[in-house]
């Protein structure tokens, strides 16, 4: 009994250090993502530098009659087509608010943080996800899908 007692508490240590870990992990996940919203928000160009070169990048455009299409590109088309809209988005203050913002492990050490994005001006909310993971000890986008009902992203589409 005493064996097994202490074959208990040390799997309890066990456990509550990994989820200690867990927890830790998806606080800093939440931080960088705080910290892109707040690089994207002020137009800042360090937002480039948040993104995995090989980044699984999803523009997912909501059609007029409710339809979904996923338009796929890569880091440094995205990257490219970022740096021309920051300068109309900076003239006009444009600006995303996130809300019901949530972290979820998805193995390999990387976090899928979700959300509701609402453009400035409107009142509808889109979802966006991004998977985030610490690449040489520095957190990067890996993957991200945003939704948008801006329909010039269809030409991208294949």
């Amino acid at each position: 009994m005493k064996k097994l007692l202490t074959m208990l508490t040390v799997t309890g240590m066990l456990l509550l250090g990994g989820l200690r870990a867990f927890a830790d992990d998806a606080q800093e996940a939440l931080k960088f993502f705080n910290s892109y919203v707040t690089a994207a928000n002020s137009y800042s160009s360090t937002i480039t530098s948040m993104y995995s070169p090989n980044a699984k990048i999803i523009r997912q455009v909501i059609k007029p009659d409710g339809t979904l299409v996923n338009v796929d590109t890569n880091t440094a088309t995205y990257i490219k087509q970022m740096k021309l809209g920051q300068a109309g988005a900076k003239l006009r203050n444009y600006k995303n608010t996130y809300t019901n913002v949530t972290v979820a492990s998805v193995g390999n050490g990387a976090y899928k943080v979700s959300s509701l994005r609402q453009p400035s001006g409107e009142t509808y909310k889109l979802k966006t996800y991004m998977v985030v993971k610490k690449v040489n000890g520095k957190w990067q986008i890996v993957e991200e899908m945003m939704q948008t009902k801006v329909q010039t992203f269809l030409k991208y589409a294949k």
